[in-house]
């Protein structure tokens, strides 16, 4: 974690010009309006879509003048960290949190967050896409409204492809992708064959490693419950992956996270690079990416199997229980998970800039369909991608890159530390998943699985 203290909390982030916004803002509030001018506090994600939102903050308070916004930005590890403290001891820092798939449904059953299934007829509640909403429901009532959702895919540059004579599959393997990180990579020039998460984290390179580990045939449970971070298909996965990235990836990949290879990328210091398809609008925006005219993508890569390959995936916007600003709050996140936010965005920042994965309305606006020639690829990921059916042999959890239980964090935490430190080369794959193994062994015990 490399952030103690939030990167923006007001500052660094320009207020859009209202004259342009203003007209394009309103979108109906619901829940009871607050009775008198109160201030909600936001906690959210340094990632692009959301500095987007805390630039339009102007046009919010606009259209709502009897609420202001004060912003907590912080990286995604930090993130995670202060909203989880701050849920579970309910002290009440926070209005508005951004959360995940993974906490929505776990958070609503402990009573931490307000449900939401009270949704007025002109949110069209119904246009969200039924994969998203139905990650963020807990026993058929919604407890957080999807801001983005995502799943992955891959990334290359269609220049060096072309100069080295190599032709895109329709479905591309890891086989193939190593093939071509050796092919492309030349660091005299600052191209990395490949680009790929390293940074430890439940969700930073463990959302990508739990991919690669399912199409490798392998799983974080068995269906009693004992973990398999030492089987053979993990084996397999991380040693494919430590090498790929020692061989072909750029200097310091273990420090890199979604961020990070998202920058090295747009500027053009990757030949491939496999992550959420949430990039796509800032890789094909020229104001935002030096590659945007020699872009390609394809579906992310398999090895043995298919299921699990590409993840699913949510930044949601969720009032925990503790809020003193309920009603402040719903009408926040209405306006910023609305069809006329989507509408906003395109007009103010671009259409490429849109929130992606969320409502099937996007994927029926022209002005969108036009502008990002990813859209129907990025909709049928989500839409394939199946929590319930994610690795090759059964198991006992919902989710694809993720377990949905509570002790998940910390095991998908310290399985990140581990295999970070063997593409550090601090410990061998095979040290590095044994000591997993066996601290993953003790975290299920402790919990009292089987349950």
């Amino acid at each position: 974690m490399n952030h103690p203290y939030p990167l923006s909390c007001v500052a660094g982030f320009p207020r859009k010009p209202l004259a342009r916004l203003i007209s394009v803002a309103g979108v109906a509030a619901f829940g009871a309006s607050a009775a008198q001018a109160e201030t909600i506090t936001v906690a959210t994600v340094n990632n692009n879509d959301m500095v987007i939102m805390q630039g339009l903050t102007d046009a919010f308070e606009a259209a709502h003048p009897d609420i202001t916004l004060d912003w907590v930005v912080l990286e995604e590890n930090v993130l995670r960290q202060r909203m989880t403290t701050d849920i579970a001891t309910q002290g009440g820092q926070f209005d508005v949190m951004t959360i995940g798939s993974y906490e929505a449904p776990i958070w609503a059953e402990r009573g931490w967050l307000e449900p939401l299934g009270d949704l007025p007829a002109d949110y069209r509640v119904d246009d969200l896409l039924k994969p998203v909403r139905d990650g963020l429901s807990h026993d058929g009532t919604l407890y957080a409204l999807p801001f983005y959702a995502e799943s992955s895919m891959m990334y290359y540059r269609t220049d060096l492809f072309e100069q080295a004579g190599i032709a895109m599959t329709e479905q591309p393997t890891w086989e193939e992708v190593g093939s071509w990180a050796e092919t492309l990579n030349d660091p005299d020039n600052d191209v990395a064959g490949i680009c790929l998460r390293g940074k430890p984290g439940w969700g930073e390179n463990m959302a990508f490693v739990s991919t690669l580990v399912n199409s490798f045939g392998g799983r974080w449970f068995d269906m009693q419950w004992n973990p398999e971070i030492d089987s053979p298909a993990w084996k397999d996965a991380i040693g494919f992956y430590v090498d790929l990235l020692d061989n072909y990836g750029p200097p310091g990949a273990s420090s890199n996270g979604f961020n990070e290879n998202l920058a090295l990328f747009s500027r053009g210091n990757c030949a491939i690079w496999v992550d959420a398809t949430s990039a796509a609008g800032k890789l094909f925006n020229p104001d935002e990416s030096q590659v945007a005219d020699r872009l390609g993508f394809a579906p992310a890569p398999v090895a043995k199997t298919p299921k699990g390959s590409h993840w699913l995936w949510a930044w949601s916007l969720a009032i925990p229980a503790s809020s003193d600003s309920k009603d402040a709050a719903r009408t926040f996140i209405a306006w910023a998970t609305s069809q006329e936010y989507v509408q906003l965005v395109g007009e103010s920042e671009g259409w490429t800039s849109v929130p992606p994965g969320t409502r099937a309305s996007t994927y029926d606006n022209e002005n969108y369909v036009e502008a990002a020639p990813f859209a129907s690829f990025v909709v049928e990921a989500i839409r394939e991608a199946d929590p319930t059916d994610s690795s090759l042999e059964p198991n006992p959890y919902i989710g694809v890159q993720f377990v949905g239980i509570p002790e998940f964090q910390a095991v998908g935490t310290q399985v990140g530390q581990m295999v970070a430190a063997a593409l550090a080369g601090e410990t061998s794959v095979e040290q590095a998943l044994s000591s997993a193994q066996r601290a993953t062994e003790r975290t299920m015990q402790r919990a009292g699985y089987p349950k």
